[in-house]
């Protein structure tokens, strides 16, 4: 299982909206959901590529604190599974 905390998503979306949006951030856009959605789009076309099936979940909640905890009240955003044959 992975696990990827994405450390700078106000940061993405302000790239990718410029200076206008950016005072969006936060009131109209939640940053973290939006950037969480583009990998999740990127992962889902890279593990076709490569034959993975997979489960690619995006949660709001967990918090990892330090290098040795992650603590898991967590509430599902968006949950998408990777299959190599849809019918």
């Amino acid at each position: 299982m992975l696990i990827i905390e994405v450390t700078n998503p106000r940061e993405v979306v302000r790239q990718r909206i410029g200076s206008l949006g950016e005072r969006l951030i936060g009131r109209v856009v939640d940053p973290e959901a939006q950037v969480e959605k583009a990998l999740i789009q990127e992962l889902e076309t890279a593990f076709r590529e490569f034959g993975i099936e997979a489960r690619i979940v995006s949660v709001q909640g967990p918090q990892l604190i330090g290098r040795q905890q992650l603590e898991l009240p967590i509430q599902v955003r968006e949950d998408r599974e990777v299959r190599l044959n849809e019918y």
